[in-house]
């Protein structure tokens, strides 16, 4: 397993990389291969932000969890991501396409261009290649990231097209026309 630590306004002790390491090695159980996990460690004002990635043949488990401790955060994000790997497993072990984790990382994963904010008030901006999908496989990636949309290249009318999160708990599907 490869875990890669990245911190944002908080410095990552040797102390607290070795109990992730630690815990984290716990997940070895669920794969067979060697994968890589991004462990993002942020501070804001007096709360800490741990977030857990792991990329995965074209799958991505995701956790988030803040609080007053990163020694604590660990311990919530683990289950977590544990229940994510379990829910999606067999969808992780006989998905039909195999990306290799070097591809998914230049095709699919945003580019973070930094936080800067200018006259329009866009104070982010991510970029990624759009990946050919169907709308269900669409949803399960909405569902793996966590965010309340997903932007994806319909793969049966080869336009771009968004799902999301309906608050009455469905989805909803945003079909583009140029």
């Amino acid at each position: 397993m490869k875990i890669e630590f990245i911190a944002k306004n908080y410095e990552a002790k040797e102390k607290l990389k070795e109990l992730y390491t630690k815990k984290i090695a716990r997940l070895d159980k669920f794969f067979h291969d060697d994968i890589k996990i991004k462990v993002m460690l942020k501070k804001s004002g007096e709360n800490f932000t741990t977030e857990l990635t792991i990329l995965l043949d074209g799958i991505i488990l995701r956790t988030e969890v803040s609080g007053d401790n990163m020694f604590e955060n660990i311990d919530i994000a683990l289950p977590k991501l544990e229940k994510q790997i379990i829910k999606h497993r067999a969808k992780i072990t006989d998905k039909s396409k195999k990306v290799s984790i070097k591809e998914l990382e230049q095709s699919f994963i945003p580019e973070l261009h930094g936080a800067s904010s200018n006259k329009n008030g866009v104070v982010r901006s991510k970029t990624y290649q759009l990946t050919p999908m169907q709308t269900e496989d669409a949803i399960s990636e909405l569902e793996l990231v966590g965010h309340s949309f997903f932007v994806f290249l319909n793969k049966l009318t080869n336009a771009v097209n968004i799902v999301y999160k309906r608050f009455d708990g469905g989805y909803g599907l945003i079909e583009t026309v140029v």
